[in-house]
């Protein structure tokens, strides 16, 4: 996300990541053409309840704002922030390299991923308001130019025998709400991405294109987005 405030939370690259097997033949399911786009799983479902994992044993901060009325976005989540240029070559390198090959920004094409990744948890009743994402200058003459979010929870799966040992397991709830909205001109409604494990999300950003966006409550289970 393009936030420019100094990070309370930001960890160092100390976290053993799960391996991320690398995806042949990915499809981009465009909603706005090259601006807005879903790439079905991306990350598998070990993949994603592994980083689920991993990110709560580096510990959640709660991120509010003051609203609207002071000139910030509603915002009422949990999140983590690691700055891990290995981990987000590891993401760039499972897929998202080759889809990028032919979409290109002013005659420049894509080369990686900003090394600040985030991770957010939304627990029921918690959702993040209309804002826009910013570009951020990564040096060197490096610019970003897509959000990247994945979709660590999300769907509906039923249970399979292995499962019966753990009735209570919320991971196998069907989720309800935490859905991402996109709003054009005169916040007309572009386009509503229900979550879905292992889904990639993909839109330009900038004060250019300025893509308005909100996550929506979660009304059941908690909502994981990368």
């Amino acid at each position: 996300m393009g936030d420019r405030r100094r990070e309370a939370n930001s960890k160092n690259a100390t976290a053993k990541w799960p391996i991320i097997k690398s995806k042949l033949n990915l499809q981009i399911s465009p909603l706005k053409d090259t601006d807005l786009f879903t790439v079905q799983n991306f990350f598998t479902s070990a993949e994603s309840k592994a980083f689920i994992k991993t990110a709560e044993s580096l510990g959640f901060v709660h991120q509010g704002s003051q609203g609207p009325l002071k000139g910030e976005a509603y915002r009422d989540n949990d999140r983590i922030s690691v700055n891990d240029p290995v981990l987000a070559n590891t993401i760039w390198n499972a897929g998202l390299n080759k889809m990028f090959t032919d979409i290109k920004i002013r005659g420049k094409v894509a080369v990686g991923l900003n090394p600040n990744i985030r991770f957010y948890r939304y627990k029921v009743g918690q959702r993040f308001g209309q804002h826009i994402d910013e570009s951020v200058s990564l040096g060197d003459g490096k610019r970003t130019h897509y959000t990247l979010l994945i979709y660590l929870s999300g769907g509906c799966k039923g249970k399979t025998k292995s499962d019966t040992n753990n009735p209570n397991d919320s991971s196998l709830e069907p989720l309800v709400g935490g859905e991402t909205v996109f709003y054009g001109s005169r916040n007309k409604l572009v386009a509503e991405v229900a979550p879905v494990e292992g889904m990639a999300l993909l839109h330009i950003h900038g004060d250019k294109y300025q893509q308005l966006f909100e996550a929506k409550q979660a009304c059941c289970i908690p909502v994981w987005r990368c």
